[in-house]
Order: C-alpha cells, then sequence, then structure tokens
C-alpha cells in the first residue's frame, strides 16, 4: 500500500497563507506601525504644534525642504537624459562597464558620498590643493563646503542612476520607427523628440521624478554633512530637536508632516505606475542600438561619455587619493594603519576597526532576519489562491503594505524607535531590527518578480507526480529561485552596511555599537586635523568598496535582469 503525499486541500491553502504571513507582519506591526503611531500621540500637542507652526524658522526648513528637492530632480534629470539617451541608442565599447559605473553611486551609502564630495571639493579636497598648489595660494579658491551648491552636486551624483534605469530602459525599448516616420513627414529632430518620443517617456519620466524627489525631501547624510549647521531640511531638523535640543514634542510634529507628505508622494507614485500602462510597440534593445555614424554622432557619443566619467568617477578617485596621502601630499597608510587604534584624544570610545566589525556583524543578523522575513512574505504574495489560480483578495492590499517601510524616512523611524523601546535605547538589538526593517523591502522585490514567474505547471506536475508541498518548494521552486536569493541576500548586505538615519538616532556616541556610517559622520563632523579626516577617508573607501562589489554581485546574480531595484 502506497503511502499517499501530505498535501494541502484547496480550501486550507488560504488559511495556511495567512498563518505564513502572520509572522512579517507581526514584525511590522511592532516595529513599523506601532513606533509611527507612538510619534502620533507624541506631536498632538499644543506646545509642540503651536512651536512648529508660529516660529519662522520652521517654516524656511520647510520651504528649503522643498525647493532644494524640486531643484535637484531638476538638475538629476538634466544631467540623467542625455546619458539615458545614450544607453538607450548607441553600442560602442565599454558601454556595459560604463553603464554599470552610473549605477555605483546610488549603491553607495550616503555618508560615503558625502565624504566623497569633501575629498573632491572641501577645503582640504583634491582640486583646492591643486589649485593652491598651481596658483601659489594661500587660502583655498574655491569655497563650497556647507554650501547649496556641494548639496546639489551630491544629490544629482546619487541619483542619476535612476533616471538611467528607469528612462533609458524604456527608451532603450520603444521602436525608433515611430520617430523615423515622424521625420519622414517633415518633423524636424527637435519637433519629433517633443511630439513622438516624449509623450511616450512621460510615464517613466514622471516616475523617475518623483522618486528622485522623496530621495531628496528625505534626504539625510548629504545635508548634515555637507550642509553643516546652515541648512537644515525637515530630516535634519528632526534630529537636532530630538538629539541637540532635547525637544521630542517639535521632533515628533516635523516627523508627522513628513510621514503624511512621503506616503503621499508614494501614494501617487504608485498610482501613477498602475494608471499609465499602455500598449506600447516595443522591441528587444539590442534591436535598437546603433554605432555612432556620423561625425555629429561621435562627439556627441564622446562628449557624454567624457562628462560621465567625470563626474562619476572623480568623487570616488578623490575619496581613495584622500585616504593614502598626508597633509604634505605624500603618499602613506598611516589612516588604514591608525583603524585598529583608539588614541587618547579620538572622537571615537572605541577602535575604528571595530565600528567595521560591527557594521559587518548587524548585516550578516539583517541578511538572516530581513531574508527569513522577505522570504515567506514572497512565498505567501507570489503564490496563486484556491483552485482558480487568481490571488487571494487580500494580496491587493498586502503587497503595498510591506512595501510602506521604502517610503518612510529612516530618520523618522529611528525617532520612533527611540520613544517606543525606551528599555533597547542603548541595545544592539535594536539596531539590528532598524537595520533589518530597511532592508526587508529590497528582499521581498527582489525575489516577488521572480517567483511570480514560475509557472503554475511546473508545481502541478510536481503534486500530481507524488511530491509534497516541501519536496515541490525545494525541488522545483528552489532551484528557480536560488539566485534571486543570493540577489536580495547582497542587497540586505549592502542596505544595511550603509545604513546611517535610523542608527544615528539609537546609537550613542559612547556606544560600543557604532558603525562604520556612524564613526564616518563623527570623524567628519569633528575638527581634528588631518588624522580625523584621512581616517573618514579610509572608511569612507572600505565602505565604498563592500558596496561596489555588493552591485557587482547583483548584477553578476540577478536572474535573467527580473527584479525592481
Amino acid at each position: 500500500m502506497t503511502r499517499r503525499p501530505l498535501t494541502l486541500s484547496p480550501r486550507h491553502r488560504p488559511i495556511a497563507a495567512i498563518g505564513i504571513i502572520f509572522i512579517p507582519l507581526l514584525f511590522l506591526v511592532a516595529f513599523f506601525f506601532w513606533p509611527l503611531a507612538n510619534i502620533l500621540r507624541l506631536s498632538v500637542t499644543v506646545v509642540g504644534v503651536e512651536a512648529v507652526l508660529v516660529r519662522p524658522y520652521f517654516r524656511h526648513t520647510l520651504w528649503f525642504t522643498f525647493w532644494q528637492a524640486i531643484l535637484s530632480t531638476g538638475l538629476t534629470l538634466l544631467v540623467g537624459l542625455p546619458a539615458a539617451y545614450l544607453f538607450a541608442r548607441y553600442t560602442f565599447p565599454g558601454r556595459s562597464v560604463l553603464r554599470a559605473l552610473t549605477t555605483v553611486p546610488f549603491v553607495l551609502p550616503t555618508v560615503v558620498v558625502a565624504a566623497a564630495f569633501r575629498a573632491l571639493l572641501g577645503s582640504q579636497g583634491v582640486v583646492n590643493q591643486g589649485l593652491m598648489a598651481f596658483f601659489d595660494l594661500s587660502r583655498p579658491p574655491l569655497r563650497l563646503d556647507q554650501t547649496i551648491g556641494i548639496i546639489l552636486l551630491a544629490h544629482v551624483f546619487y541619483n542619476t542612476a535612476i533616471v538611467v534605469r528607469l528612462v533609458g530602459g524604456f527608451w532603450a525599448n520603444l521602436n525608433p520607427r515611430l520617430n523615423e516616420a515622424a521625420r519622414t513627414m517633415g518633423a524636424s529632430r527637435w519637433r519629433a523628440f517633443r511630439e513622438v518620443t516624449l509623450p511616450l517617456l512621460r510615464p517613466s519620466l514622471l516616475s523617475a521624478a518623483l522618486l528622485i524627489f522623496l530621495f531628496t525631501f528625505t534626504s539625510f547624510g548629504v545635508i548634515l554633512l555637507l550642509g553643516g549647521p546652515m541648512f537644515s531640511t525637515l530630516e535634519t531638523e528632526i534630529y537636532r530637536q530630538y538629539v541637540n535640543f532635547l525637544r521630542p514634542d517639535i521632533a515628533a510634529v516635523l516627523s508627522l508632516f513628513q510621514i503624511i507628505f512621503t506616503f503621499v508622494v508614494m501614494m501617487v507614485y504608485t498610482r501613477w505606475q498602475q494608471g499609465t500602462a499602455v500598449s506600447l510597440d516595443m522591441r528587444p534593445e539590442k534591436a535598437n542600438l546603433k554605432r555612432p555614424g556620423t561625425w555629429p554622432e561621435k562627439v556627441a557619443v564622446a562628449t557624454i561619455m567624457g562628462g560621465l566619467c567625470l563626474f562619476l568617477v572623480t568623487p570616488l578617485l578623490a575619496l581613495v587619493w584622500q585616504s593614502l596621502v598626508d597633509r604634505d601630499g605624500n603618499l602613506t597608510l598611516a589612516y588604514y594603519q591608525a583603524l585598529p587604534q583608539t588614541r587618547r584624544d579620538s572622537v571615537l570610545f572605541i577602535p575604528p576597526l571595530t565600528a567595521v566589525r560591527n557594521s559587518i556583524g548587524y548585516a550578516l543578523l539583517a541578511v538572516l532576519l530581513a531574508g527569513g522575513l522577505g522570504l515567506m512574505t514572497a512565498v505567501v504574495l507570489a503564490r496563486p489562491g484556491a483552485a482558480s489560480g487568481s490571488p487571494l483578495p487580500w494580496r491587493k492590499w498586502a503587497d503595498p503594505l510591506f512595501m510602506l517601510p521604502l517610503g518612510a524616512s529612516a530618520v523618522t523611524l529611528g525617532f520612533g524607535y527611540v520613544v517606543t523601546y525606551s528599555s533597547l535605547r542603548t541595545s544592539a538589538l535594536l539596531v539590528l531590527i532598524a537595520h533589518t526593517l530597511v532592508a526587508f523591502p529590497f528582499v521581498v522585490r527582489s525575489l516577488l518578480p521572480v517567483m511570480q514567474g514560475i509557472k503554475p505547471g511546473l508545481r502541478e506536475a510536481a503534486a500530481v507526480m507524488g511530491a509534497t508541498p516541501g519536496r515541490v518548494w525545494r525541488e522545483v521552486d528552489l532551484p528557480i529561485v536560488g539566485r534571486a536569493l543570493l540577489v536580495a541576500a547582497v542587497f540586505a548586505f549592502t542596505v544595511s552596511m550603509g545604513e546611517f538615519g535610523a542608527t544615528s538616532f539609537i546609537i550613542r556616541p559612547n556606544s560600543g555599537f557604532l558603525t562604520m556610517p556612524i564613526a564616518i559622520e563623527r570623524f567628519l563632523s569633528t575638527p581634528g586635523g588631518a588624522l580625523n579626516f584621512g581616517q573618514a577617508m579610509a572608511m569612507s573607501v572600505i565602505l565604498m568598496a563592500v558596496s561596489a562589489a555588493g552591485f557587482i554581485a547583483i548584477e553578476r546574480f540577478r536572474y535573467a535582469d527580473i527584479g525592481e531595484f
């Protein structure tokens, strides 16, 4: 007598799905919604609301947050569109390397981006040192420290990849014959672009603009390190009101406003994506690529390539260079050799190398926690319901629900943690929870598209042949999802290594649980001569190398370019 394999009836499958999804949902409620609810409770105070509404300083902060985000978005589109066109229409030697290079800044932690621009354009930066030596000057000629100019440059540097990926990826698949038909009918090149190509690109353009606006509106590390006390956004002001001025009521009011606004932007973004899907004559990217033939095309391609390389590579090279030279310009490894040591006058209470080990430890644990929670979530969201094969009704709201942490400010999240879990204020556990929550949406979005692409017939055939649900998962799903799991793990590791906003609230300066981004910020924010600056550069290079290696691994193991990041 053969033993019948254990299977779930269609009636019990929804119950099993709810059971699996309960753990990630409980995690989300406890460490996302409950802290935000506490911020709401704290913000409803007459004193806090009056202070924010009456004082002109907060109105100025709000206005600066808006206009710098709008200006950053416009400049990023201006820089990114020529690059998007280059990758969408032309093939040339080194194209894949240059395209990957445009994405590296986006995966870098914000403190590394800020450190790179300090290394390039700061008062001790490579450009100022070169100009002082060449013209025999006693003072740095470029005064870009704590100016809006260096903030905007860093934002454009950080977000150009969004335009290249979203707009360029869509542009690369548009049929160029639509534009050629308009040219045949007498339209100029500019008119054909304006009346044919631009309307087709509008959905991807607006999606990219909304994302860039959201990222620059909630910018924290760049503003804090490059703007200094001269410039303050909602993000930095929440941090300063709580940490420096001990006003949690005002910080709560500012956080509530930011929560509402970022969620509105995310809602507009998702609704726009859902409502602008149109049927287009799309072609494979390779079919649209051509080599530059005429001299104007060659000059244009060479100019865009040179400009991209100069803009994207120079800050990173300056970062490496500043970590390897002393104040007199001599090559040295002293800054790296000082990382295992604790100086008596150091701004850290632990050796910088301990912060490196802490970050790696947090990242490895975040991979396990975010990976497990994300896998459970993706398994349920990707599975069809009952016998009909259609998604269960509650999954329509469950999918965006689990993506909410992606649109939340890390600073607001960190503030919610310290007011909700005060007993864990100095615990490394709270840091790990914050890192897990920040990485969790990236894991889900890396796994879900691949799991949704698995043909149900494969699972059904295995079940018909007597395989149990566990064996179906092990022998059908896992071989397909394996590479996506690796990508998700690398995402979680990289995001955790660079997390700065929430951790800056949780970790105290004298804590032994400092992470690399916090250590870099303290070195850059504390005057202490060349050693503090050099150690900040050395740690930034290490963090940059880890992030870049993670991105290369993601591109290498991505399953057929499927994924949403």
